[in-house]
């Protein structure tokens, strides 16, 4: 590969000694566009200020109107960010201590229903997926089925769900620590 490289002419690095978008008549559509460069043609690289393969510097492409929608635009951004900056401040003084919940929101913590049900973090966890599944395979049932080979298919997709449910609550079970009294 290496004797490959050594053998390549310099021509085949330089710009092409004839100007193809001349022949064509391309040269106008390319002049109009800010994104190709009006000498050889070569679209400019993102951001850059001069062509890369012959050098000509970017014309600017951008009339006095568009400046002053830009520069519009610009301050509608600006009022837009001040106007994010002022409310995320109002929230920023807003605390949650000082909500009253109801009472009984706190059966609904997860510490709580860990202890309650006496799982651990893995088998709860196992749990709430489970049921999530099973909710899963009801909610297929939803669906809307207008021939035999529709209402097959809901059927299968509820006994996948019917099925994660079963691996997931198996998987509670396995996780769930065994009391150090029992074998």
């Amino acid at each position: 590969m290496s004797q490959v490289a050594q053998g390549a002419q310099q021509e085949f690095w330089s710009p092409p000694a004839r100007d193809l978008a001349e022949e064509t008549g391309v040269r106008d559509a390319l002049l109009r566009r800010a994104e190709a460069c009006p000498r050889c043609g070569t679209e400019f690289l993102l951001g850059s200020h001069f062509c890369h393969s012959c050098g000509v510097r970017r014309p600017e492409d951008v009339s006095a109107s568009a400046r002053a929608d830009a520069a519009e635009i610009a301050g509608m951004w600006q009022r837009v960010v001040h106007g994010a900056s002022s409310l995320l401040s109002r929230f920023s003084t807003f605390s949650l201590s000082r909500v009253e919940l109801p009472a009984w929101l706190r059966y609904l913590h997860y510490q709580e229903i860990k202890d309650r049900l006496g799982l651990t973090t893995a088998s709860l966890i196992a749990f709430l997926v489970g049921l999530g599944c099973v909710a899963g395979s009801l909610l297929v049932g939803l669906l809307t089925v207008k021939t035999l080979v529709e209402w097959q298919a809901v059927q299968i997709y509820r006994a996948e769900w019917l099925l994660a449910a079963t691996a997931s609550f198996v998987a509670g079970i396995l996780l769930k620590k065994s009391p150090a009294g029992r074998g």
